[in-house]
């Protein structure tokens, strides 16, 4: 599996590496990437588009 690199805000990757070093991850990137599978795994059962934007408002995520 190949990689690529993403750009967080200073403060969200200090919190990102307090979060991670908390909860026993070995990385900031392990954290980020078990995140990132839970969350897209909540949004993979729905039918539409639609149910998906509407779960994202629902989690603040747009607007």
């Amino acid at each position: 599996m190949g990689k690529v690199k993403i750009k967080l805000e200073k403060e969200l990757m200090d919190k990102v590496k307090k979060f991670a070093d908390m909860s026993g991850y070995s990385s900031p990137e392990e954290f980020i990437s078990h995140c990132l599978e839970k969350e897209i795994s909540s949004l993979e059962g729905s039918e539409s588009e639609e149910e998906i934007k509407k779960k994202l408002k629902g989690l603040g995520y747009i607007s």
